[in-house]
């Protein structure tokens, strides 16, 4: 597995929706799940990256308005040019407690500095639990291009 990189957030009134019980946006989550996302892979690659899809976004329960979000993030797969990063997120409870809220995985491309796709180095998994994660990144990447491709032909 690649090094994690970890994001810790707190949750403002402007993250939040205006219900009695401030929640916070989906879309506020979705932007930093993004930009852990790129950090990471632009960690993993060394070079710039371009988010191609969001493959899996699971919303499995709310952050309020005052709590602290911690998300780590990871490569899970690589191809020629292209890497799948796992984001996690987590509500952190004042006494360290850590609930998951989010899992997201995301696709990035390599790019050079005239925005063409480059070679990225291969991740190598090395304990059973990352060649578990990394054949699982592999079948979600035939899922994506079979969707990919029912789509273009006009059967999404």
């Amino acid at each position: 597995m690649s090094e994690k990189t970890v994001s810790v957030q707190l949750v403002l009134a402007s993250h939040c929706n205006g219900y009695a019980k401030p929640r916070l946006f989906g879309g506020q989550l979705m932007a930093w799940i993004d930009i852990i996302g790129a950090v990471a892979a632009q960690r993993y690659t060394q070079t710039s990256v371009t988010t191609v899809c969001v493959d899996h976004l699971n919303f499995l329960r709310p952050a309020f308005l005052g709590d602290t979000i911690v998300q780590e993030a990871y490569v899970t797969w690589t191809g020629r040019t292209s890497l799948e990063v796992c984001v996690n997120t987590y509500v952190e409870r004042l006494s360290g407690e850590r609930e998951m809220t989010n899992q997201a995985y995301l696709v990035f491309v390599a790019l050079n500095e005239h925005d063409v796709p480059v070679p990225v180095k291969p991740l190598i998994p090395e304990t059973v639990e990352e060649k578990l994660e990394y054949a699982r990144a592999e079948e979600r990447r035939k899922l994506r291009m079979s969707r990919k491709n029912n789509a273009s032909d006009g059967r999404s």
